[in-house]
This record gives structure tokens, sequence and C-alpha cells, in this order.
């Protein structure tokens, strides 16, 4: 059983199974999976038997599918992660879970260890919510710009209805969208302030001649 982030223990360090991940999930984004080693079915039936999320968190060096069994090396991620909320389930065939989840809270991994399974469980602890920000008019291009992408991705790949007068929320979606080195989407998951982070997107945009 994980103690995982949740109300009251969210201010206090918290066991947290992890998931490494080729990706970067932002607060509010959303992110399909499908799940097929045996260490990720285990932690998806108890996340959904205890209705508690898990933990993506960037990989930054080996494999997302396990290679040489147990005594693999264990995988180097990034220690700033996004929680994982399993929304929809879907089991297509034994063995294959097909996952929607959406993103929560931030999170930074204190401590890791790995399980004879293989699969890497944090001693975590929250980040506090960035402070809510309207957005700044400076910045209202950027807005026009995500209306337009989200409209050719689809709004149905989107957890909730746009918010293009919420600083954090453009933000975080031009970070997932825009064609950014995932070193950077991960400094954009790792910036505590909406501002300095539609600053260093604009400046991006602006060098590909997109704004």
């Amino acid at each position: 059983m994980f103690s995982l982030l949740h109300g009251a223990a969210a201010r206090s360090p918290s066991t947290l199974p992890l998931f490494p991940l080729k990706t970067v999930l932002f607060p509010g984004g959303m992110l399909p999976l499908k799940v097929f080693e045996q260490r990720y079915i285990e932690m998806t039936k108890e996340c959904l038997k205890d209705d508690r999320p898990f933990g993506v968190c960037l990989l930054k060096n080996g494999d997302e599918v396990a290679r040489g069994g147990r005594a693999a090396k264990a995988p180097e991620f990034a220690t700033i992660g996004t929680l994982a909320h399993i929304t929809v389930c879907d089991v297509p065939q034994l063995g294959i879970f097909h996952l929607k989840t959406e993103g929560g809270a931030r999170f930074r991994v204190d401590s890791h260890s790995v399980g004879d399974d293989g699969l890497v469980v944090g001693r975590v602890s929250a980040i506090p919510p960035e402070p809510a920000a309207a957005l700044p008019e400076d910045y209202r291009p950027l807005a026009g710009l995500l209306e337009l992408l989200i409209d050719r991705v689809g709004r149905e790949n989107f957890v909730s209805e746009p918010a293009l007068d919420d600083a954090s929320w453009v933000g975080y979606r031009l970070a997932e969208l825009l064609p950014l080195p995932l070193s950077i989407k991960q400094s954009m998951l790792e910036i505590n302030d909406s501002g300095v982070r539609l600053k260093a997107l604009a400046q991006f945009l602006k060098q590909q001649g997109l704004l």
C-alpha cells in the first residue's frame, strides 16, 4: 500500500509509485498511456482500487520498457514530476490497459527505491501551486496562438474548457503543445512563476517567427 499525496498528507513527505516516461506531464494536461508491463499493470490496479494517483517524471536516461529484468539499472529521471490521476481505464485485451490520465499537482522526489518488480517508488514532497494570475495584456497574442493550436489538435484532447485568461493555463498548454526539447519542457514545469514561463515561451515563438 502506498501513502500518496492526498489532502493533509500533501503537506508532508509521502510515498508515490513513479512512472518515468519520455514526456513531461503538466498540471491540467491529458496523458494517454498504454500499460503492458506487469509492474505498471499492478501499479494501475492499486491506484484504481484506492482512487489514488501515480507520479510521472521525465525519463532522462534509460528505457521506458524494462531491459534486463530485476538486475537492470534504475532509470535516471527528473526529480520534479506531476501527479497523474486515472480518469479512464480500458482493457482491450488481457494484459493491456489503455489509460487516460489528468495532470494534477507537481511534486519533488526527495529519494527513491526500486522494488523487486522494478517499480520505482519515490519519497516525495508536494510543490504548492504557483500563484493564480490573469493573463497579462502583453501576452494576449500567446492566447490567440494557443486557441488556434487547440482547434487544430481538437478540444477533445484537453481536460477542461480553454481558460485563455489564466496565465498558468496558457503557459502550461503552450509548453506541452509546442515542439520544445524535453529538457526545455521540463524547465517550464519547474518554473513556479507564470509570468517567467510566458516570457520564455514568447521569446521562443519570436525566434521561430511565430509571434
